[in-house]
């Protein structure tokens, strides 16, 4: 593997907390709309609407919020890392060279 693709020593991990946020986000809705058994019934109607479909046109929006909020997580990562890659790295002090005893 060639040194370019290795992390820096002063890299933030690749797997961040706002990462794992972000994937939980889009998760989150392809769950609810695709366990069809868990709104699979015809009560609380609606408007005349049985549940199963404005549960489903429920989610439109709210995957549009959890996507908007993925991708404010990732934007503001990807800033941090920026941010972190453009500091100096820590200087690791030389150790004296001795005999070894």
């Amino acid at each position: 593997m060639s040194s370019s693709h290795l992390p820096s020593a002063g890299a933030p991990p690749a797997l961040s907390p706002a990462r794992v946020l972000a994937g939980l986000c889009l998760l989150v809705p392809i769950v609810a709309v695709l366990w069809v058994p868990s709104y699979s019934k015809t009560d609380p109607a609606l408007g005349g609407m049985p549940f199963f479909y404005w549960y489903q046109l429920l989610w439109v929006p709210v995957s549009a919020l959890f996507t908007g909020a993925a991708y404010l997580l990732l934007r503001r990562d990807e800033a941090a890392r920026r941010a972190a890659a453009a500091l100096p790295a820590p200087s690791v002090p030389a150790q004296p060279e001795g005999d070894g005893k």
